[in-house]
């Protein structure tokens, strides 16, 4: 039996590396052909296309970034799904919305495919030992037919019901990972804020009943500050959240966290932080938090609010010192120049009404500096 494999990232590539080492014949396709190399010099057969490859296969499996791209995959120009005889199966492993899914097995249906939505939990690192876990949607039938192959990849499969129900189950999976790893590092930039020493903070939180197991192997990242050659790439979780609100905006249900979460990796992937490992939200956070909060009393304290461009201090009649960070702007609706601006704006009033001073402790920021 051939099987067909599109989509050589990270993942995908680990994953037909063991049907390949299983001793299973592989046509494989991928955007860009240096990613196949290794596949083909094991014996994998290259196909221009994925039309190309459907009409060799028997079984197609994907492994994509993102709905537009199995859309494209299987249904543009080139796609592979009107090119697979009546009976072959389709499994889809990439993480997409449960409606998308849905929509993908009508396609499939149509002309006479079997469809699997079949994403996966597992880093890079099991995905190379073959250790994943399987979240399938489908028939049984066509699970039990697809089940030894899966058994290369993976170290559990789970039938989690009929079509869409896999990614039903990736979603919520995803959307726990993502927000968890936020509110963990965001407990992190607290404590730290209070003067605990980081390790005290991992020493004591994790193992703990408030910290998941998975945050375990982030704490090496985390204290050495190395997020390069990411096990899951943080814009691609940020993929996952936005997915994840799209779904519970299509059934009505309401996901505040998670949309604040989704827009802090969102800042972060805006910051350059986009392809490093997911954990680097810690960092991202770490270094647009301030950690103070003061009370002055003093005559000289006694000043109008300062603007700058990555804070605002506003010092009120009492005296308190109050700083807004760029998230809290975010978090407002307001973006980081359009609240400078406004606050500007404001300034300036207020100095003609000889109410207040105002005094830019930095030069406004460029237009450039605001762009991405």
């Amino acid at each position: 039996m051939k099987i067909g494999f599109i989509g050589l990232g990270i993942m995908g590539s680990r994953m037909a590396a063991n049907l390949q080492k299983a001793g299973y014949s592989l046509v494989v396709y991928n955007r860009t052909r240096e990613k196949a190399e290794a596949l083909v010099a094991g014996g994998a057969t290259w196909a221009d296309s994925p039309a190309a490859l459907a009409g060799q296969v028997e079984i197609v499996f994907t492994m994509l970034a993102s709905p537009a791209a199995v859309r494209e995959a299987a249904l543009g120009k080139d796609g592979f799904l009107s090119h697979l005889a009546p009976s072959r199966l389709w499994v889809d492993c990439s993480t997409v919305n449960p409606s998308f899914s849905r929509e993908m097995a009508q396609q499939a249906r149509a002309v006479g495919v079997r469809f699997l939505d079949a994403p996966v939990t597992g880093s890079k690192g099991p995905a190379g030992l073959g250790k994943l876990v399987f979240w399938v949607g489908g028939e049984f039938d066509d699970l039990e037919a697809c089940r030894p192959f899966l058994a290369c990849m993976g170290n559990k499969i789970v039938h989690a019901g009929c079509q869409g129900m896999g990614a039903s189950l990736k979603m919520v999976i995803n959307q726990l990972l993502g927000t968890v790893m936020a509110a963990f590092a965001e407990g992190l930039v607290l404590g730290e804020s209070l003067g605990l020493s980081r390790v005290v903070l991992f020493d004591s939180i994790l193992g703990g009943p408030a910290a998941a197991p998975f945050l375990a192997l982030k704490r090496e990242r985390i204290e050495t500050g190395n997020f390069e050659q990411a096990d899951f790439p943080l814009r691609w979780l940020q993929k996952d959240l936005h997915l994840a609100t799209v779904s519970a905006y299509e059934t009505g249900a309401a996901m505040p966290l998670t949309n604040v979460a989704k827009e802090i990796y969102r800042l972060a992937i805006r910051d350059g932080d986009g392809d490093k490992d997911f954990s680097a939200i810690y960092d991202y956070l770490v270094h647009n938090t301030t950690f103070s909060r003061t009370v002055k009393n003093t005559p000289s304290s006694r000043m109008t609010p300062r603007i700058s461009a990555g804070a605002m201090t506003v010092r009120m009649p009492l005296d308190e010192t109050f700083r807004l960070d760029p998230i809290n702007q975010i978090f407002a609706g307001v973006s980081r120049r359009s609240f400078l601006k406004s606050a500007a704006a404001a300034a300036a009033n207020s100095v003609r009404s000889g109410s207040r001073r105002f005094s830019n402790r930095r030069p406004p920021l460029s237009d450039s500096s605001c762009r991405n």
